[in-house]
């Protein structure tokens, strides 16, 4: 483990992580003891090295309109690839604009921050606009360490290339066969920094819960690609009569699943298609019942405003009549 505030080396904050722990597990928590991780730990953090054509399929990624190697991504591609990035040099004397538009996603300003590590550029300035249609767009006014505006031709087409991938697949989501048993794989990647990205293990493991899916063992480790390196969490699945693994659908509706619990997108699930054409999926959203809350409260407070009114103006008139 790792921990933000770097006190985990101090008895004190090692104390009190344990007690949460023990406090969450309660009684399935038989002992639970941390201790500062040496040397010889080292040699866990790397996986078991991943089969070539899996590791080809996991991180293998081509814009939309290009053939990707996996049918499932290329059905999220072509579904998520209203993503936009455009360059424009000529509004300011002193940076560029980027102007992005995507599907509003979880993370979505934590993986363009982060994007802007591994490029090694600042943002001066930024604007968001509202939620419009399941879609956001933003204005970035960036320029590079050295204060100058980006104007190298590859090095914007890269950037640009990298945002657009950022934005359609922050996550790679597969499953595969590992040995008798099925395997998800989901990997994304990591900052210049180090660290990886919050909250993974968690959404997963959430996603997995919500279908009733059950985890025989789960993995977590590193794995460097010719240009970048990768967090990946493996997860050993048990299958079940309720949500049988072997199903080719069962396991597109596996994938759907975790990657929209990754990414936050309750806004764009009329956006998914179904992969296979015989199979049809049923997704509903919560975006409405979000607005109708919304609009709920909003009355709310009117009447609560016109009440206060009402009172303050009977108030008023009894005065002048005193």
């Amino acid at each position: 483990m790792s921990h933000y505030r770097e006190l985990l080396h101090t008895k004190e904050r090692r104390d009190d992580t344990r007690e949460h722990l023990i406090s969450v597990l309660k009684n399935y928590c038989i002992s639970c003891e941390l201790q500062l991780a040496g040397p010889e730990y080292e040699n866990l953090k790397a996986l078991p090295s991943l089969p070539p054509a899996v590791a080809e399929e996991l991180f293998t990624y081509e814009l939309a309109g290009k053939e990707a190697s996996s049918k499932e991504l290329k059905s999220d591609m072509m579904t998520l690839k209203k993503a936009t990035v455009t360059v424009d040099n000529l509004l300011s004397p002193a940076h560029t604009l980027l102007q992005i538009q995507c599907v509003d996603q979880k993370g979505l300003f934590y993986d363009i921050l982060r994007t802007s590590k591994d490029f090694d550029f600042q943002i001066a300035y930024g604007r968001f606009s509202s939620n419009v249609k399941s879609y956001r767009s933003l204005d970035l006014f960036i320029r590079q360490a050295n204060g100058k505006k980006i104007v190298d031709p590859k090095h914007l087409n890269a950037l640009c290339s990298r945002l657009q991938e950022e934005m359609l697949q922050p996550f790679r989501v597969i499953v595969v066969n590992r040995g008798p048993d099925t395997e998800l794989l989901v990997a994304n990647p990591v900052e210049s920094s180090g660290k990886g990205r919050p909250r993974v293990f968690y959404d997963v493991t959430l996603a997995l819960k919500m279908l009733g899916i059950c985890i025989f063992l789960a993995e977590i480790g590193r794995h460097s690609t010719c240009d970048r390196q990768w967090e990946v969490y493996r997860f050993l699945l048990d299958d079940s009569h309720e949500f049988p693994l072997t199903s080719f659908r069962a396991r597109n509706q596996l994938v759907d699943k975790v990657r929209r619990t990754l990414m936050g997108c309750i806004s764009c699930n009329s956006l998914l298609e179904p992969t296979d054409p015989n199979t049809t999926i049923t997704l509903t959203s919560g975006f409405d019942h979000v607005q109708k809350q919304r609009s709920r409260h909003f009355f709310e407070l009117c009447k609560i405003a016109m009440r206060a009114i009402c009172c303050s103006l009977f108030w008023l008139l009894g005065f002048l009549k005193a």
